[in-house]
């Protein structure tokens, strides 16, 4: 079951859930507020490299998506 991000309409408090494939939060209480308001958000993927290597599998480092590790920090 994948995990996916939701964010209360209500509060806005943002909140991740092990959910079916599929879950679209209408039957998901929201942690802060209680309300059944949760509405699935897009989320990126982190991909984790083996020691040594970047974490994009390219020519970037780890904390940016740049190509260019000269315009990070």
């Amino acid at each position: 079951m994948p995990i996916y991000e939701f964010r209360c309409a209500r509060c806005g408090v943002k909140t991740e859930k092990l959910c079916r494939l599929g879950e679209t939060g209408e039957s998901l209480s929201c942690p802060s507020c209680g309300r059944n308001e949760l509405k699935k958000i897009f989320s990126l993927i982190q991909r984790k490299g083996r020691p040594g290597e970047d974490a994009g599998g390219g020519s970037s480092c780890g904390s940016c998506s740049s190509s260019n590790c000269g315009t990070c920090h």
